[in-house]
């Protein structure tokens, strides 16, 4: 037993180390290579526009692809008990981290460290064309759902199905502008302290221990255990992850500019444009008053469900695995009804 220990043990050292020198063989800022659950599949990297893609993949090559998306303070984990599901079915499933997250990293160190929508959803219609993938069901929550929306609003072409939990995410700048009722403007109380040089470097300084009670704020009926944390928490190690975290809710509120090249698109996205791509939207307990879906349900103009989950908070596909993973199951046989 001692001698498969050993062996094994080298094997898991000599693919790290392979792992960082393909890295750097790519040009890409080295991160601590990552230790992720054997349900997702294969960890994998690809150049994709300005990134290095960390992904994993599970399934067969030619089953419909679906490509799951991670919010924030969360990573490809989340889906830990979906891709099985889904695998199960013959899908072929792809969980990218997002930029700042995991091992995605920027191709260059002069590129700005940017968080806006329009370029988080552009990364990953570069991740599509890196994987010649010319449509995909796509479904997140939290910034991936916004990233697969806006995905779905410019690119509709290239969605085959969408699942968002808590429905229509798209930012609007002048709208983010008006001030909300007290209690709405409480539950950001993270946004305003990131606007703050004090909230930039209290959140570089104590990265875990702060997502960890964002999990515990967003998802209070959900007992996760320190393992199941830490297994995300290793993606925050990335050394862009602080300077995307805070640019994403600065720009929102406009304390800070985006990049030109992405403003025809967000000047697309300010008019609120509807999503004609089939649409399953989900609920929870963390939509409170919006739970029901009527706000935003004009906006869907394809084929279109709306689901509530009772007793579950933000993070979706972890807490509910069943219920995200038929919601993919189910927009797929939209368009084949």
């Amino acid at each position: 037993m001692k001698t498969i220990s050993k062996i094994t043990n080298n094997i898991a050292a000599l693919t790290s180390k392979v792992f960082l020198i393909a890295l750097l063989f790519f040009g890409a800022t080295v991160v601590n290579a990552q230790s992720i659950n054997s349900s997702l599949g294969t960890l994998k990297q690809i150049n994709a526009g300005l990134l290095n893609v960390g992904y994993t993949e599970a399934g067969p090559s030619n089953g419909t692809p679906v490509i799951l998306l991670h919010g924030w303070p969360y990573d490809i984990h989340s889906y830990n008990e979906v891709v099985p599901i889904l695998v199960s079915k013959g899908y072929r499933v792809i969980t990218p981290y997002l930029r700042g997250s995991g091992t995605t990293t920027f191709l260059s160190k002069d590129t700005f460290r940017n968080g806006q929508q329009a370029a988080l959803a552009s990364d990953i219609i570069a991740l599509m064309d890196a994987l010649k993938i010319d449509k995909a069901i796509i479904g997140g929550f939290d910034w991936g759902a916004r990233t697969a929306v806006v995905m779905a609003a410019l690119w509709p072409e290239r969605l085959q199905g969408l699942v968002s939990v808590s429905g229509y995410l798209v930012v609007n700048l002048e709208a983010n502008l008006k001030p909300l009722p007290p209690k709405a403007e409480l539950g950001w109380w993270y946004q305003y302290y990131f606007a703050t040089e004090r909230g930039k470097q209290g959140y570089a300084q104590n990265t875990y221990e702060f997502n960890k009670q964002i999990w515990q704020l967003a998802s209070p009926l959900w007992n996760f255990d320190k393992a199941t944390y830490d297994q995300t928490a290793q993606s925050f190690d990335n050394p862009d992850h602080v300077a995307i975290v805070i640019h994403n809710y600065r720009w929102r509120q406009s304390l800070e500019a985006g990049e030109s090249k992405y403003d025809s698109l967000e000047k697309r996205l300010a008019a609120r444009p509807t999503i004609k791509v089939p649409t399953i939207t989900i609920a929870s307990d963390f939509d409170g008053a919006y739970a029901d879906g009527k706000a935003y349900a004009d906006k869907f103009t394809g084929k279109y469900a709306h689901r509530i989950l009772k007793g579950i908070g933000h993070n979706v596909p972890q807490e509910d695995p069943k219920a995200f993973a038929q919601a993919i199951i189910d927009v797929d046989g939209f368009g084949k009804k």
